[in-house]
């Protein structure tokens, strides 16, 4: 881990109580500094980094994502006393590309996969049976032809690779509800068989190339464009230099995007932070408060999953707790909490997970705001947090869920359509983010630092010792949908990557 040097400016102040002078952070006083213009400079500057990118996004080992790191050292950079700044420099494979798909020379509109390898060809297509998640889904005919294949109940990844085990010298996989698909295949290789080009379609082009293929044979023309190296990425940490550094209070968001800029996924939950940082340098806290910025979310909880396995077990148990805020402006929001108590989805987190979420209840209710439980499935940073026994909590909007009647009569807003409209896609942009919902989950933010800073008593302590809770895997969510359960997964990006 590389520390940037900080030199104090104010000679003679002890580095481990710079600001002894000033008062307690309290959450009402650090709150009332939020301001909507405060979050939208920071909304402008992602959006220009993404801009300025030659892919239009912020995807890790790209320069939008470079100048967003850039960016957030820079600000920490400020208050040299007060925080004390860490990059995480490392290594981790890179996918992106592009898909044209041709059907008997008519244009469908597809989308890449990520870790899909490169490939043009054109040869028949053969559909195959039931969802394409057992060898035998695939019929002799797949051999040297596409394969057509379902979304549903297994990987993307593991449908590919059994496709190319069939010998299959492409894959296109269509929706199984209504709308585009992307996707990734969730690992560069798999040992179920090798992977071949694959792109997605809409639920409605692929049951049309059904009904055309029981007419006759389809031809079709699969062109994959793919890039696939290995790229150096950074996650950035700030923690302030007072505060007991034996109970840290730890915080944060990821700094990359997929399609376009991500300003609500996760730019919002980022600017939160720095906002809330910005802010609590006017107050002493009692225990270190921790902000972090995770790289490549996207590709697998990658940046806070090599965080956590690089931690020593003597510095893991000095963080007291994690919260996690991923997206958290939404368009079609709700306002929902990390389900720590298990109460709404029989998913419950270590010790003080409950805490924490009783502490978001109440502050919604303190600024007249519902809010409902949301999965706490561990896929979004704070699951690395999870398996290795730190209480974790935070905020989350909606992704690609459908708002229930009784949400939009608690939210507003549209029942029926997704929370964000523009998830992994370019839409997510500053024209794109509700301001309501990020001001007041800001606020939020500001009132859990502010809460903990000041305080940890009635929270838990950790016991090291404790056995840990096994964090859901796709394989326990695979087979509680074999076994009929079905609700939402509210997560970025780590929904079962199949469904």
């Amino acid at each position: 881990m590389k520390v940037i040097a900080i030199t104090p400016l104010i000679a003679g102040i002890a580095s481990a109580t710079p600001f002894f002078f000033q008062p307690t952070v309290e959450p009402a006083l650090l709150r009332r500094h939020i301001t909507r213009s405060g979050l939208l400079k920071h909304v402008y500057k992602l959006q220009e980094f993404a801009d300025a990118d030659e892919k239009g996004n912020r995807g890790f080992g790209g320069t939008g994502h470079k100048k967003t790191v850039d960016y957030i050292v820079k600000w920490f950079k400020q208050w040299p006393q007060y925080y004390k700044v860490e990059t995480q420099d490392f290594v981790h494979e890179y996918s992106a590309g592009s898909s044209e798909l041709k059907v008997e020379g008519e244009v469908v509109d597809s989308k890449f996969f990520t870790y899909s390898p490169s490939g043009v060809l054109t040869e028949e297509l053969v559909p195959a049976a039931n969802l394409g998640c057992d060898a035998s889904d695939f019929p002799a005919e797949t051999t040297g032809k596409i394969a057509l294949i379902s979304r549903g109940t297994c990987e993307f990844g593991l449908k590919v690779a059994l496709a190319g085990a069939a010998g299959a010298k492409g894959a296109i996989i269509y929706n199984n509800a209504a709308g585009e698909l992307s996707g990734t295949l969730g690992a560069p290789s798999r040992p179920q068989g090798p992977y071949v080009p694959t792109t997605g379609i809409s639920q409605e082009d692929g049951q049309s190339l059904l009904t055309d293929l029981q007419a006759g044979p389809v031809l079709a023309t699969l062109n994959v464009d793919a890039v696939l190296e290995n790229r150096t990425t950074t996650n950035v940490l700030a923690t302030t230099r007072g505060g007991d550094q034996k109970n840290i209070v730890q915080l944060g968001g990821h700094t990359d995007s997929i399609v376009g800029a991500g300003i609500n996924d996760d730019g919002s939950g980022v600017i939160a932070q720095l906002e809330v940082a910005k802010y609590l340098t006017k107050y002493k806290v009692n225990n270190a408060v921790r902000f972090s910025f995770w790289t490549a979310e996207e590709f697998g909880l990658v940046g806070s999953e090599y965080y956590i396995a690089n931690l020593p077990k003597a510095e893991q148990d000095k963080i007291r707790l994690y919260l996690n805020f991923d997206m958290i402006a939404s368009p079609n929001y709700m306002f929902g909490i990390y389900d720590g108590d298990g109460s709404g989805f029989n998913l419950t987190g270590p010790a003080g997970s409950d805490k924490i979420e009783y502490l978001f209840e109440k502050y919604y209710k303190s600024v007249g705001e519902k809010s409902v439980p949301t999965e706490f499935s561990g896929r979004s940073d704070y699951g690395p947090f999870l398996d290795v026994g730190i209480a974790a909590g935070g905020l989350f909007t909606g992704a690609e869920g459908i708002k229930t009647p009784e949400e939009a009569k608690m939210f507003g807003g549209k029942a029926g359509e997704w929370y964000d409209p523009n998830y992994h896609q370019k839409g997510d942009s500053f024209k794109n983010v509700n301001m309501k919902a990020f001001y007041v989950n800001t606020g939020a933010v500001a009132h859990s630092v502010a809460t903990y800073a000041k305080s940890l008593k009635g929270f838990p302590k950790r016991d090291p010792s404790a056995p840990v809770k096994k964090r859901q895997t796709v394989e326990d969510e695979l087979h509680a949908l074999e076994h009929g359960h079905t609700k939402e997964v509210h997560s970025c990006g780590h929904k079962l990557p199949s469904l």
